[in-house]
């Protein structure tokens, strides 16, 4: 491979212009090189807009190009697998935008066809929601300011949009079982806790349409509102809420409640408070600020590939794992059973 990276770009919408592209530039040496979209026409205006010099008719002539050395793909679900793979196959490193696969099978496949290449960088786009504490929330637990955790309780609301914005993350075809922010407020806590060792929910589809893109009405099949209960390593049990209709209060949190007090994750404003039985009220937790992590997926990416750092965060192992927990979730709503992830 040259010194130069040339990366080319499977996806051109919201995440790829707002971060991947200017990030990626922002690093000396790399290059972005190409660029495939949905259509002729949108990959045509996106080479254009962005300043790409190369516009490919399909994702296949971009991954089978040896002028690319890694791909960004910054599609919608349904094509993370065939595009991973194939990228992969072809000798691609591989940046992949974040809830993995359309299920725990495909995840796995893609797992398979980064094993199968392990001079090749296979990277996951990480949940960033808590970025910011991650650090320090596993050093408080790991020191006991809570005692030992026995239970949580996870939040996330207005998870749906009313218009026809995205409106494919509510169409299962282009989402497959993942359901709306779940899959990524369960990478959060898994960071902390450990992976779910049994799951049990309950799915609602409360608006089984959606506003398209033109605003006319299009089936949604995606739940808008989910209740999760999971079982997490040492006998810590917790519940995670997704819904669209709690969106009128502010629950985008996490709080872990221990034997000798509770530790407060707000994602909102990216605060995290500790409560203890002899304080009257929670006290803020500073975070010093070599725990405070921030958002450089792309600069990781880079790095992993010119062997200056590994990938941490998150690799396909991961992936599979929160891709597991996801389906476990879908089977448990069908079955009313507890399911092992």
């Amino acid at each position: 491979m040259s010194e130069t990276i040339r990366v080319g770009l499977v996806g051109a919408g919201g995440i790829a212009r707002s971060s991947h592209v200017p990030r990626l530039r922002a690093i000396e040496g790399v290059e972005i090189t190409g660029v495939v979209a949905s259509s002729l026409a949108s990959t045509r205006r996106a080479a254009d807009e962005l300043a790409i010099p190369t516009a490919y008719p399909t994702w296949e002539a971009l991954v089978a190009d040896k002028a690319i050395d890694a791909v960004v793909i910054a599609t919608w679900p349904f094509l993370h697998a065939p595009v991973t793979i194939a990228a992969l196959r072809a000798g691609r490193h591989v940046l992949c935008e974040g809830r993995m696969a359309m299920n725990a099978d495909e995840a796995r496949a893609m797992l398979a066809a980064s094993l199968a290449r392990p001079d090749r960088v296979a990277m996951l786009v990480p949940g960033p929601f808590s970025f910011f504490a991650d650090a320090a929330i596993r050093r408080l637990l790991r020191e006991g300011a809570i005692g030992t955790p026995r239970s949580f309780r996870a939040t996330w609301a207005g998870a749906v949009a009313s218009t026809g914005r995205d409106q494919w993350r509510r169409e299962r075809r282009f989402s497959g079982n993942n359901v709306m922010t779940l899959g990524i407020l369960y990478e959060s806590v898994a960071r902390w806790l450990g992976q779910a060792e049994e799951v049990g929910a309950g799915l609602e589809n409360f608006a089984p349409w959606q506003a398209g893109p033109d605003g006319s009405p299009v089936p949604a099949d995606v739940a808008d509102h989910a209740i999760v209960s999971a079982r997490f390593p040492g006998n810590v049990v917790g519940t995670f809420e997704i819904s669209a209709y709690t969106r009128f209060t502010p629950p985008n949190a996490v709080s872990i409640f221990g034997t000798e007090g509770a530790l407060h994750v707000d994602l909102a404003t990216q605060q995290i408070a500790l409560a203890r039985p002899t304080a009257t009220s929670p006290e803020r937790v500073e975070i010093p600020a070599g725990e405070r992590g921030a958002w450089r997926v792309e600069e990781a990416f880079i790095g992993a590939i010119r062997g200056v750092e590994p990938v941490t965060l998150n690799d396909f192992a991961t992936g599979v794992a929160y891709m597991a927990f996801t389906d476990a979730v879908h089977a448990s709503a069908e079955t009313g059973a507890r399911v092992r992830p």
